[in-house]
């Protein structure tokens, strides 16, 4: 078994100046993880728009990771600090180099981040496999809701395409600082 050569990671604020590359890898991410699965798509799946509203939301962080100098990824997370909740909105790994470490970094700084967030919620599409993995058996999240076209989403825009019509899990994790009530 090959050994894997330890990162040079870190969670750094995203900066204005990295926002034009920070929003084009989010977005060649997300196209990528929709066309491995249905083939070539005549949208992009993750607007800037989309990008934009996480951005600018109420309580939003912005995090890009550095992996030995380079932006290799980056997360947006909506904290609810009242409410001891948070909403992870993108998780995204540089396109080719998924597979390495570096989401599960990104999630366990974030979470170190925020030591009094109870409850975490976030998304992701039925059919992306990789992204359950993860979610499920990396961070630990639980599915507890599954969105379709006779069950959808709140505040989903009508031209949203980024689950293919397949649909979308939420998931929940309760943390540790949720638990010890």
């Amino acid at each position: 078994m090959e050994r894997r050569k330890p990162m040079d990671f870190q969670l750094l604020p995203v900066e204005e100046a990295d926002l034009e590359e920070y929003k084009a890898m989010a977005q060649e991410a997300f196209q990528k993880g929709y066309e491995d699965y249905f083939g070539a798509a005549d949208t992009v799946i993750l607007p800037e728009t989309d990008i934009d509203q996480s951005l600018a939301a109420g309580g939003s962080a912005a995090y890009k990771a550095v992996v030995d100098g380079r932006m290799a990824g980056g997360a947006v997370v909506v904290i609810d600090d009242e409410a001891e909740k948070g909403h992870l909105d993108l998780l995204f790994i540089k396109r080719g180099m998924q597979g390495s470490g570096i989401g599960k970094a990104i999630w366990h700084e974030v979470e170190r981040r925020y030591p009094k967030t109870k409850v975490w919620e976030t998304c992701t599409p039925y059919f992306d496999k990789r992204n359950l993995h993860f979610y499920i058996n990396v961070c630990g999240f639980s599915i507890v809701e599954f969105f379709h076209k006779g069950h959808p989403m709140p505040d989903t825009p009508e031209d949203f395409s980024g689950d293919g019509g397949e649909g979308m899990f939420a998931f929940r994790k309760r943390t540790q600082a949720g638990i010890q009530q």
